[in-house]
């Protein structure tokens, strides 16, 4: 199904026993790199559902289907290790048949680090290892939670607080606009690509979403912004979505206060998990480590790389001129960039 069919859609998930925000149809709905669709194999009353963005490949009659910036992967009205055999096997011969009947090369989707979706996939080739994110756990109390801190990490958190920085909630269209400024002028000290470049619309869809709760939290010294993060409150995870630092309180590093106080928050909110998420490419880097400061809860990555049609794949490559052999982290090779 597509677009089209947004009750449906929506019915789905809610009836799935793990999902996240990633998985809505509002959320496929601003997707621009592609055509949202919801495959769903039915049978006795359960059900296995994988959302995708179907892509054209360009002077070609195909076609290939990724997943939406974040975590999605499939779902299901049971717990993927509490699935009948015949019900993964039945799921998975019928998308296979349907990939090939609709001139799909490949496949990419990001897995969810929290859902287990490696006992529907590994039945299947191309479930790949990643690397690492990291979370922390909600359901310790505040005190244990700070005691797996680094010294720095908790050092620079007391900083903030002892300087005055606060942390508040807005859904205010000015705060919106400021965050998005923020946020723009981050990406554009990293010189992250256009598809990172969100824009005010989407941040506006995002925190005023009537399918999942999205929340715009800011820290402010003052009457300025020096820290903001967008994030998603789902079946008890918190999602550390996107977060934006103002250059000129880079050297207090106010992006830890914000966890800091968001951890306390959640525990208001009833939530089990603060995801926030790996380092860049899921590289163990220096974003990873510092994440890794928060928190000892490190949990597999993992994303699924399937190759439908194994000799046009590798004329796509070859046309492409990238190396068939090459060792890049990226999927599907044609869709590289030759350096």
């Amino acid at each position: 199904m597509g677009l089209a069919e947004k009750a449906d859609w929506i019915k789905y998930v809610e009836r799935a026993a793990d999902y996240d925000f990633y998985h809505s149809w509002q959320y496929h709905s601003m997707a621009t790199n592609g055509a949202p669709i919801l495959f769903i194999y039915e049978e006795a009353g359960n059900f296995i559902a994988l959302p995708l963005l179907e892509r054209p490949i360009a002077d070609t009659i195909y076609y290939d289907l990724h997943c939406v910036y974040g975590y999605s992967g499939p779902i299901s009205n049971l717990k993927f290790d509490q699935q009948p055999d015949t019900l993964k096997d039945n799921f998975l011969n019928t998308f296979l048949a349907f990939l090939q009947q609709g001139k799909y090369v490949s496949v990419f989707s990001k897995l969810h680090p929290f859902f287990n979706q490696n006992e529907l996939l590994k039945r299947t080739k191309g479930l790949y290892e990643n690397g690492k994110t990291i979370a922390v756990d909600l359901q310790q109390t505040l005190e244990e939670q700070r005691k797996q801190y680094r010294g720095t990490t908790w050092e620079g958190i007391k900083k903030c607080r002892r300087l005055g920085y606060t942390l508040r909630e807005s859904r205010k269209q000015e705060d919106i606009a400021a965050f998005t400024q923020l946020y723009q002028a981050n990406m554009g000290r990293i010189s992250a690509t256009d598809f990172y470049l969100f824009d005010e619309a989407y941040f506006t869809q995002l925190i005023h979403s009537t399918e999942f709760d999205c929340k715009l939290v800011l820290v402010y010294l003052g009457d300025e912004i020096a820290c903001g993060s967008v994030i998603t409150l789902t079946n008890g995870i918190i999602q550390g979505h996107l977060i934006a630092t103002n250059i000129n309180h880079l050297k207090y590093s106010p992006a830890k206060f914000l966890i800091d106080e968001v951890s306390g928050l959640g525990r208001k909110w009833n939530m089990k998990y603060y995801h926030l998420g790996g380092g860049l490419g899921y590289k163990e880097d220096s974003l990873f480590e510092w994440k890794r400061g928060f928190s000892n809860l490190i949990l597999d990555y993992y994303s699924w790389r399937y190759v439908a049609n194994e000799p046009v794949y590798n004329q796509l490559v070859e046309k492409s001129g990238i190396d068939i052999q090459d060792t890049t982290d990226f999927f599907p090779l044609y869709r590289m960039t030759p350096q």
